[in-house]
């Protein structure tokens, strides 16, 4: 049993449309699942990955319309990170992004890496994370746009940062549970990594307890995935967080890969999902994310889902 790193971030949008033209446009991922949310199937649910929908590159969004404002503070997922491949690739980034009137901080380095930091139209808090002499965890497939490089495209999901008000409650739960080792820090800021490591497989938790509790709203992070081999695999992990005396979900099925949530003590939600089978399960390689899928036991309830939804324009990159 191992943690082989990330494997997707999930997020809340107000606007699904908006949302779209962003991640699609602006920071040209591709949008490999339209679905809509198992629990509540009146809201998408929109995938934007690397070309295949590889497991380690899906940064997800559930649309929520009636939302407030996101109050930042501890408890809480506080910053995605998408890799791209060197150094170089984080100065057309940050030109790209001034270009497209995103405001962005200053370049910066941390843990020996070169950064760029900002947010999208909602205040979702990102940020871009050079692979130069990556030797960690292998990056997706990058998709290629008219107007972004494939050699400047971004390639997968960065470090996760959490952000706590005391670091040992959640630290025990990355290493003793879930087997993450813990590295180096900087500040308060901490390392910790799964699997091969290096970019696609660290957690960063900055431990400040002088913020409040973060009120979550539109930009907001909902939970963080990490990945397992497969369904054999999930079932003894669910025996592992059950004995570490965690309240989770058991086994859930949805249809793209198994998971199992729970939350930690600082109250984030971790999901632990299987590499496969994989978006194309229900659609072909090359029409990945063009029409509306539905998992098997939401079939029946196309026509109703279909009215209740607001179409999404989409534009062929």
């Amino acid at each position: 049993m191992e943690i082989k790193g990330i494997h997707h971030v999930s997020a809340i949008t107000k606007y699904a449309q908006e949302n779209h033209d962003f991640y699609t446009n602006v920071l040209g991922m591709r949008l490999v699942k339209k679905t809509v949310n198992q629990d509540d199937p009146s809201m998408y649910h929109l995938f934007y990955a690397d070309a295949e929908g590889s497991a380690g590159t899906d940064f997800t969004f559930f649309e929520i319309p009636m939302l407030g404002n996101t109050y930042e503070g501890t408890n809480s997922i506080s910053t995605t990170t998408l890799r791209v491949p060197d150094d170089g690739a984080i100065d057309f980034w940050q030109e790209r992004l001034i270009s497209e009137g995103v405001e962005v901080d200053p370049v910066t380095e941390r843990f020996s890496r070169r950064m760029l930091f900002f947010r999208d139209p909602e205040g979702q808090r990102l940020g871009l994370v050079s692979d130069e002499n990556n030797e960690g965890v292998a990056p997706g497939v990058r998709w290629e746009t008219s107007d972004i490089p494939v050699s400047k495209a971004i390639q997968g999901l960065g470090p996760v940062y959490f952000t706590v008000p005391h670091l040992e409650p959640t630290a025990q739960v990355l290493t003793e549970t879930l087997g993450f080792k813990q590295l180096d820090n900087e500040s308060n800021i901490y390392r910790f990594q799964a699997g091969k490591g290096g970019t696609g497989g660290e957690i960063h938790v900055i431990a400040d307890a002088s913020l409040p509790k973060e009120r979550p709203g539109q930009g907001s992070v909902h939970h963080a995935a990490f990945r397992v081999k497969d369904r054999e695999e999930l079932e003894q992990w669910v025996e592992r967080v059950q004995d570490a005396g965690l309240i989770n979900s058991g086994l859930v099925d949805r249809h793209y890969f198994q998971s199992l949530y729970f939350r930690e003590p600082n109250h984030i939600l971790i999901e632990l999902a299987t590499d496969g089978p994989g978006f194309d399960v229900d659609e072909p390689m090359d029409s990945l994310g063009e029409a509306l899928s539905l998992p098997p036991f939401l079939e029946n309830r196309r026509e109703e889902i279909e009215e209740n939804l607001k179409p999404i324009r989409q534009h062929k990159n």
